[in-house]
């Protein structure tokens, strides 16, 4: 008898990273060195040094398993944030905890709602748990609030939202946002992607930490990935109500975050001047980036995020030109934008490489 799996997991399009330097420099003939990677919005400083060091100190515990539990990094988070110690899970990546919130609260039968224009991961995990996904509608390249909250069906379980938003970097207004999420009926998880929250400034943040006492169904998830330079390390958390904690906590792995990765974010989070640092680097990369765009007469997306989406055209030619150049960007046709590419931002250097890539490839 032939092996089988059930439809919804055969329907599954796998998740698509950006393509890695070293195999743009296999594909194309190029030296790594000489190749630029702006497509996985990661951070052009590297690691905090506070992390490198914790990293440097831990070495001589690899042969054995980290703490399943995580509690320096999960003391450290709620020193930092005022949380709960029973409040937090810990995730090998944010992609990690959000998964956990599906499975934990997500049954075939079940629908969850997502944006159009949102995380892949969204529907990605609502499909493999085989339940129903909702796409809203979007609303200037962002979420439309009111669409979304239409769109809440009485099979509806959970409701994805990116505060920041990836790809397209908008942002929504605080009292909006609070708003919908006291319209939710209470047996919906209203999960909320705040992986770019570091890179905003402090008047734009909405005090989501403070809506966790007001609202037990709602989950924040938040990575070290983006601002504090670990992506490598695949590490991230979520915050929740302890009761909604405990049960993601149930379908979580053992040792689902390795004990490198637990040292460097601890001490990555007690490093005030590295993320300063990282944020100037981005503002700055941002400006860099959209006036370049506008030089080159191209519309691009405000972003609150670490990148910026530009609409080139004939996207798919333009990025393919892009690596003929050494210069890797994301296509992002698979989030309904086919004329765009997402940029990263970078060091200045790598913004005026992607910046006269563009131009050469633009004809320009």
């Amino acid at each position: 008898m032939p092996l089988t799996a059930p439809e919804h997991i055969r329907a599954l399009a796998p998740y698509q990273p950006g393509k890695p330097i070293s195999e743009l420099a296999r594909e194309m003939g190029l030296a790594e060195a000489d190749i630029v990677k702006l497509a996985s919005n990661e951070n052009p400083l590297g690691a905090s040094p506070k992390a490198r060091a914790a990293i440097a100190a831990a070495l001589g515990g690899l042969a054995l398993y980290p703490d399943g539990n995580g509690f320096e990094l999960k003391s450290a988070i709620a020193r930092k944030l005022g949380a709960g110690l029973d409040q937090i899970v810990l995730g090998n990546g944010s992609n990690d905890v959000l998964e956990l919130a599906a499975r934990a609260f997500l049954t075939p039968g079940a629908s969850a709602v997502y944006s159009r224009h949102a995380f892949a991961v969204y529907p990605l995990v609502t499909q493999a748990i085989g339940a129903a996904g909702i796409e809203a509608p979007a609303k200037d390249y962002g979420h439309d609030l009111a669409a979304m909250r239409a769109a809440i069906r009485d099979d509806t379980r959970m409701v994805f939202i990116a505060n920041p938003n990836n790809p397209t970097g908008t942002l929504l207004e605080a009292d909006a946002l609070r708003g919908f999420i006291a319209s939710v009926p209470e047996d919906v998880l209203v999960v909320l992607d705040e992986a770019y929250v570091e890179y905003l400034p402090q008047a734009r943040r909405s005090p989501s930490l403070d809506w966790l006492k007001e609202f037990p169904s709602l989950v924040l998830t938040r990575t070290f990935s983006k601002a504090y330079g670990l992506a490598g390390l695949r590490v991230g958390y979520a915050l929740a109500a302890p009761e909604v904690a405990d049960l993601m906590n149930r379908v979580r792995q053992p040792f689902n975050v390795n004990s490198l990765a637990l040292t460097a974010a601890a001490a990555a989070l007690d490093d005030a001047e590295f993320l300063a640092e990282a944020k100037r680097v981005n503002d700055a990369g941002l400006a860099q980036l959209t006036e370049g765009f506008r030089q080159l007469q191209l519309d691009s997306i405000p972003s609150w995020g670490n990148f910026v989406c530009v609409q080139v055209g004939d996207a798919a030619a333009v990025y393919q030109a892009l690596l003929r150049r050494g210069v890797i960007v994301r296509p992002v046709a698979n989030y309904g934008l086919p004329e765009h590419l997402r940029v990263s931002v970078g060091l200045p250097e790598q913004n005026a490489r992607l910046l006269a890539a563009l131009a050469g490839a633009l004809g320009r």
